[in-house]
């Protein structure tokens, strides 16, 4: 039987074990109780990077590993998009072989204290970078980012507020490293428990200090879930059986009522008669009624998906058009190039149109929402502009019917826990089909989530609040302080090779001789 060095040496086994130790982290993601896992989740990926022979296999190592998390993390995508889920895998996990590298750069061997200690700024820091360049839309979005794992944590919700899922991501990373220094470095163990205290201590800090937000008053918001739809004209069906779910929320006192994302699969303006009955079912609610509407629209060409209110006298005027479109989903980047993927998967026949800004709309009952479609929730940005622009409840609109039986409907209502507590703001995850969920101020809990069998509706009591978190005032500073810490770190290393190159030994030239032949002899 091979020992583990001798399948360690062997690069097909190696990159096995590298790609296998990338997926652990995503583990910690699926079962809350699992969230801990997140915590030594990354130590093998880090032990076996340190231990490469070469920076370049480290590199490698780093790749592998970032191809195995990321298609862990997709895996629900292979049913709709086939090999090209692996294709975007390996093309994504690219990201994390400069992290590779610095894995080793400052583990390898017996680090120093101050390696150590630099390690522990510079690999999470590094960890951040990857995540922030996945984050851009056409990439993916920032599905999966390491801190969003805690969505379940209360003292991970409250730094959230601090520093965002950035903050937790950072955290998260740098107690592994500081794991992975303890298991395999014996003489560097006093720096690595250094740096386990002190985040602690910076840990505590944040959670003594950082200021809660301050609950002002509640809303009653429904949800309508319908649940899957099946047989054709489903669109017409759907309607009449969110029709019918409305019906019974007549004399309940709500504010608002809530439909997925998909609702309505018709433009308001060509089907005045559906504008009609919406606008019935809110004299009968006593509500406003926010729908989702996903068809091509009469003022201007294309498909978009839109939240549109709709008052008693019908649509009020308030719309927000998605902005940030899922790619292959509902447009395929660089189409000309890649829309093969078309013929292979489940990818969008035709591009939706997008957006321009975002919305705060003032609904009845003093209510300022501010509405996303489905997976703009991943990006923290866009719920921080809609608090900093005086929403007082951010609204997500949902339909995962594609992934019905797959994971990815609870950890996507998952994210709404995260963007509650960036924010302190009360957040309501409303799903056409998939799990809808409520959480207050501080990403708690409120009321029981609908599962994804549901096709009913429920009234949540949401705690409105008021007060400015700090993850508000001073955006993405996590991120920013990362590349700060990567840009003085190629400083450092390009002034090092610079002394080194100014002060090594000039070559030894042996001195030029010349050689005199001697003429040839007559006669020879």
């Amino acid at each position: 039987m091979k020992r583990p060095d001798q399948w360690l040496a062997s690069p097909w086994w190696r990159g096995i074990i590298a790609a296998l130790a990338g997926a652990l982290p995503v583990l910690a993601f699926p079962a809350p109780s699992w969230w801990w896992f997140a915590y030594i989740a990354l130590v093998p990926w880090i032990l076996l990077a340190r231990s490469a022979p070469t920076g370049r296999r480290a590199a490698f190592d780093g790749w592998l590993g970032g191809l195995g998390f990321m298609l862990a993390m997709h895996h629900w995508l292979l049913p709709s998009l086939h090999v090209f889920t692996v294709v975007i895998a390996a093309l994504l996990g690219a990201l994390w072989a400069p992290w590779g590298w610095l894995v080793r750069r400052f583990l390898a061997g017996v680090p120093s204290a101050g390696r150590v200690g630099a390690a522990l700024v510079v690999l999470p820091s590094g960890w951040l970078v990857v995540e922030l360049a996945r984050s851009w839309q056409g990439l993916g979005g920032p599905w999966g980012l390491l801190g969003s794992s805690q969505w379940e944590v209360a003292p991970a919700l409250r730094l959230a507020s601090v520093g965002g899922v950035w903050l937790l991501s950072f955290l998260v990373v740098a107690v592994n490293v500081a794991v992975a220094v303890l298991i395999a470095v014996r003489e560097s163990r006093r720096p690595a428990v250094a740096g386990l205290l002190a985040t602690a201590a910076a840990t505590s800090a944040a959670w003594v200090w950082s200021p809660r937000p301050d609950v002002d008053g509640r809303a009653r918001i429904a949800v309508v879930q319908t649940g899957i739809v099946d047989g054709m004209g489903s669109p017409v069906k759907r309607f009449a059986r969110e029709e019918a779910l409305t019906r019974t929320l007549a004399g309940q006192n709500v504010a608002l009522v809530v439909w997925g994302e998909s609702s309505v699969g018709f433009d308001l303006a060509h089907r005045p008669d559906l504008a009609n009955r919406i606008a019935a079912l809110s004299r009968l609610t006593g509500a406003d009624i926010l729908v989702n509407v996903d068809a091509r629209r009469s003022d201007r060409p294309g498909i978009y998906k839109s939240s549109v209110l709709v008052g008693p006298q019908g649509p009020t005027g308030d719309r927000y058009d998605k902005m940030r479109l899922v790619p292959f989903g509902e447009y395929v980047p660089a189409r000309s190039l890649l829309g093969w993927a078309t013929s292979v998967g489940k990818a969008a026949g035709e591009d939706r149109r997008r957006g321009t800004e975002q919305v705060v709309m003032n609904v009845g009952h003093g209510l300022r929402i501010g509405p996303m479609v489905c997976f703009e929730t991943a990006f923290p940005d866009m719920s921080r502009h809609l608090a900093q622009d005086g929403a007082g409840v951010l609204l997500a609109q949902s339909s995962t019917s594609t992934f019905q039986k797959s994971w990815a409907p609870e950890q996507h209502a998952s994210l709404a826990a995260l963007r509650a507590a960036e924010t302190g703001r009360p957040m309501v995850h409303a799903t056409l089909t998939g799990v809808s969920a409520v959480y207050g101020p501080s990403g708690e809990r409120i009321g029981s989530w609908l599962g994804t069998d549901a096709s009913t509706t429920m009234v949540y009591e949401v705690p409105l609040a008021r007060g400015v978190t700090p993850y508000v005032r001073f955006g993405d500073w996590p991120v920013h302080a990362a590349l700060l810490v990567l840009t003085a770190l190629c400083a450092t290393e390009g002034a090092r090779a610079f002394r080194a190159r100014r002060h090594a030994p000039q070559p030894h030239v042996p001195p030029a001789r010349t050689v005199h032949e001697s003429p040839a002899r007559p006669g020879r």
